[in-house]
């Protein structure tokens, strides 16, 4: 009974939470002609409503794509026509055709911030909490911190709720889809992974994880008979769940092609905006647009980085195996692969929920400055305070053998616990330096963009500490922890 106390009370501390953020400014608020992602939002619900199927993804005259088009999967589409038939029922101003264009009001915004809130309830928070109850360890009192931290997690708040987005669909699902394969229900975990694909394409991020997870557990049950018919079975879930998501696209082959090119806009180029990946920082010192071309950068270099991780989970498909390689692999795809939006941290942050300031500058460009810094304090107290982030960081616990290897013979008295805490301290004053920098102090007028570029750098540096520590966890120190479960 206390157990379902305290999970009542997290749920709903994260629901006030989300609540109070929501109501802050949005994304290009007030800002016509475009305005921002909150309108982008609005406008799918416009077009879906209004338009047949067939026109969705294509440039008619009544569809301009240079004004938001839809970019995302047909998920995405079928949650914007749902949220359009209730708007319409509500107030039809809302999804007119042409007149709704740039439409702000406050029952409006109520109608758009209540929608993330009921996607979070149906979707997203359920499968935290099982999550953390299932797969984390401790008590069930530490099992409801570890819970209570990941729904007070800044950055999906910030996101959704202030810049506004439905992230925490696709995460949602793809959480769904973790819980599946981990609890052995590897049917139902494809099927939820698959729907998250299909909401947002951003999911690539995980889809090499959950494809080696599968692949290399059939394999190990034999491809000759159990093994094989088990491979059959994910095939056609998989093959199943995509045909009726696609359904609407696939009677004219034009169709899912004009979707496909809406969905990956390699045209575009390696990067647009300050973006903590590896392109944006090193276009400091080198313009590597004019240096690597996309197939250099999309192939090459993304493939070298998901490579070590992908085979080891295929020749070793246990959960820990599978969580290290979400990580491994959604951090490779951040730093290298193309049009990587400082959103796309999110995915990270679902496996590796402390990683977030590298979108400061597109908070403080919406007006959220109070919101992150408050969500961003209470978050810190509550990760040192109820989960002990920092009691916890022995060199066993931290996995740092191989470091411990390599400075034995000429640092053999090196404190590498007590380096970490001392880089998560600098890291915290470095980045409190620049959120007040960026704020407070005016960049000099031929460097206009020195503070996001200097977020974007410092950030980049940290995935990149992370991407080489999980690869090596995972490379070098396999083993399961011994609470888990077998999956095999």
């Amino acid at each position: 009974m206390e157990n379902w106390s305290l999970i009542s009370l997290c749920v709903l501390l994260g629901l006030t939470a989300r609540w109070a953020v929501s109501f802050h400014s949005y994304s290009g608020a007030g800002k016509p002609p475009m305005f921002g992602d909150y309108e982008a939002q609005r406008h799918w619900q416009e077009v879906t409503y209004n338009l047949p199927v067939h026109e969705w993804y294509f440039n008619t005259t009544n569809n301009d794509l240079n004004y938001w088009g839809l970019d995302y999967p047909p998920l995405t589409a079928y949650h914007s026509l749902v949220c359009a038939y209730v708007a319409k029922l509500l107030n039809p101003e809302w999804v007119e055709l042409y007149a709704s264009r740039g439409y702000e009001s406050h029952s409006h915004k109520l109608f758009m911030r209540a929608t993330v809130l009921f996607t979070d309830i149906l979707i997203y928070i359920p499968a935290v909490l099982l999550y953390c109850f299932y797969f984390c360890d401790g008590s069930s009192k530490q099992k409801v911190a570890t819970a209570f931290c990941i729904l007070l997690y800044p950055g999906l708040i910030l996101i959704d709720y202030g810049h506004f987005q439905y992230n925490s669909v696709s995460l949602g699902l793809a959480l769904w889809g973790i819980l599946g394969l981990g609890l052995g229900w590897d049917l139902f975990g494809s099927l939820a992974f698959t729907l998250a694909l299909n909401y947002k394409q951003m999911e690539l991020y995980h889809s090499l994880p959950f494809f080696c997870y599968l692949l290399g557990k059939c394999i190990k049950q034999g491809l000759t008979w159990r093994g094989f018919f088990h491979l059959v079975k994910i095939s056609m879930t998989v093959l199943v769940t995509f045909a009726l998501c696609w359904m609407p696209f696939l009677s004219d082959p034009k169709q899912p092609l004009q979707v496909l090119h809406r969905l990956f806009p390699v045209g575009r180029g390696l990067f647009e905006d300050k973006v903590a990946n590896t392109w944006c920082s090193l276009n400091v010192l080198i313009k590597i647009k004019t240096l690597l071309s996309r197939e250099t950068q999309l192939f090459a270099l993304t493939l070298l980085f998901v490579l070590p991780s992908s085979l080891k989970l295929l020749s070793k498909p246990t959960l820990w195996q599978f969580k290290l390689a979400l990580v491994n692999t959604s951090l490779a795809f951040f730093l290298f692969s193309f049009q990587v939006h400082e959103k796309s941290i999110l995915l990270v942050a679902l496996l590796v929920f402390f990683v977030f300031r590298s979108m400061l500058p597109l908070l403080l460009k919406d007006g959220l400055l109070l919101p992150y810094v408050v969500t961003s304090l209470a978050f810190l107290f509550l990760s040192l305070y109820l989960l002990s982030a920092l009691e916890r960081s022995t060199e066993e616990e931290l996995r740092l053998g191989l470091y411990r290897k390599l400075t034995q013979r000429w640092l053999p008295k090196l404190n590498l616990s007590r380096i970490i805490k001392w880089k998560f301290w600098f890291s915290l004053a470095a980045m409190a330096a620049l959120s007040f920098t960026s704020v407070w102090l005016k960049p000099p007028a031929k460097l206009p963009d020195l503070f996001p570029v200097l977020v974007s750098v410092l950030s980049f540096l940290h995935f990149l500490g992370f991407i080489i520590y999980f690869n090596q966890v995972q490379l070098m120190e396999p083993q399961r922890k011994k609470s888990q479960k077998k999956t095999n």
